[in-house]
């Protein structure tokens, strides 16, 4: 066991980063009172399949591709001893999708992945939590010119885990990032998926969803950096709240820097509050340095329960109860189908009506 206990500027809850964090509730990641096991709890579920290789290497050998800020990612690259290392190779196209399992054990954890997608490759990349944890992570995925990768995270916790993550994507020309990022269960989840580009013509979309129920607090930081000319990306999120004290935060920035002309961007934010008590904040943000853009926009709707919809369900026979279980999937089909794996799909259904039902939404 360690401590984190190296020198950094611990935040208060004053920083704009941290205002909406309760920082009570993360185990002492952010300000060095944690006690952690650095270590790797991701495992391959079957490699079957070739045209990728994945391996335990050493952090030193293994240097940052990208700088930041966030103190909690600043402890773990100190901390660490070893990187989960994901290669895809060059030309690759692998049908089906690989899946990192997270296998939490007792205690906290910090840990590094790293996934290279080698270029004009094609690959699908799961990650799939669940279970009780205390875990802080990075993972970092680089796209050389030409890639396309579809890379999915699944939060599928239980109620007592404090997850805090780190995607940072580099995305190289003419290559496409796809990222699904899906968090249900958990005490305190807190994800940065984050853009930058290294190559004009490239592609990012960010989507996901959460659904929070009594006391839970689910927050997700999107940081989008048009450095580039010619890139496009767009930003699709939706939550939904049920149950006392149930808290989602949503921030999305987009960052289009003075050189980087012909941006073409727009981010989405919807979600919808299902029951008294629950709380979501959204703040969309565009930072627009050039006017020679394409297009650039967002836009954030909270609100209630859409009762037409209801009715309309109600008035062909169909129950209350299930009527509106019928509304909220499809207020969330359109993020669950990009999966595009039925068995997940169903099992995400599945645990949210359950959720619907224990707190009597």
């Amino acid at each position: 066991m360690s401590a984190l206990t190296t020198n950094y500027l611990v935040p208060t809850g004053r920083e704009e980063a941290w205002r909406f964090t309760p920082l009570k509730k993360i185990a002492g990641f952010h300000d060095g009172t944690a006690s952690f096991i650095p270590k790797i709890s991701l495992s391959l579920k079957d490699q079957a399949q070739g045209g990728y290789t994945i391996a335990a290497v050493p952090a030193s050998e293994v240097i940052p591709q990208s700088t930041t800020d966030d103190v909690v990612v600043q402890r773990i690259r100190d901390a660490v001893k070893e990187v989960t290392v994901l290669t895809i190779n060059k030309d690759a196209e692998i049908k089906e999708a690989i899946t990192l399992l997270r296998k939490a054990g007792s205690g906290a954890e910090v840990s590094r992945t790293v996934i290279r997608a080698g270029a004009h490759s094609h690959a699908t990349v799961i990650v799939e939590n669940s279970g009780n944890a205390k875990i802080a992570e990075e993972i970092e995925i680089s796209l050389e010119p030409g890639a396309t990768l579809t890379f999915v995270s699944l939060q599928e916790w239980d109620n007592e885990t404090v997850h805090l993550a780190r995607h940072h994507a580099i995305v190289g020309k003419d290559a496409t990032f796809k990222s699904v990022v899906i968090s249900i269960g958990g005490s305190v989840v807190r994800l940065l998926p984050t853009v930058e580009y290294a190559g004009t013509g490239a592609s990012a979309e960010l989507s996901g969803l959460y659904f929070a129920t009594d006391g839970q607090h689910l927050e997700h930081r999107i940081h989008v950096d048009h450095n580039v000319t010619h890139a496009k990306s767009r930003v699709n999120y939706k939550g939904a709240l049920a149950g006392d004290s149930a808290r989602t935060v949503w921030i999305g920035d987009v960052f289009i820097r003075a050189a980087a002309e012909g941006t073409d961007t727009y981010e989405l934010n919807r979600n919808l509050l299902l029951t008294d008590g629950a709380r979501a904040d959204s703040v969309p943000n565009l930072e627009i340095e050039t006017g020679e853009i394409v297009g650039a926009g967002h836009a954030s709707t909270t609100g209630r329960f859409d009762d037409e919809q209801l009715f309309y369900l109600m008035s062909r026979g169909i129950p209350a109860d299930e009527a509106r279980r019928l509304v909220i999937r499809g207020f969330f089909a359109e993020i669950v189908s990009l999966i595009k794996d039925e068995t997940i799909e169903e099992r995400l259904m599945a645990r949210i009506d359950g959720e619907l039902t224990k707190v009597g939404a």
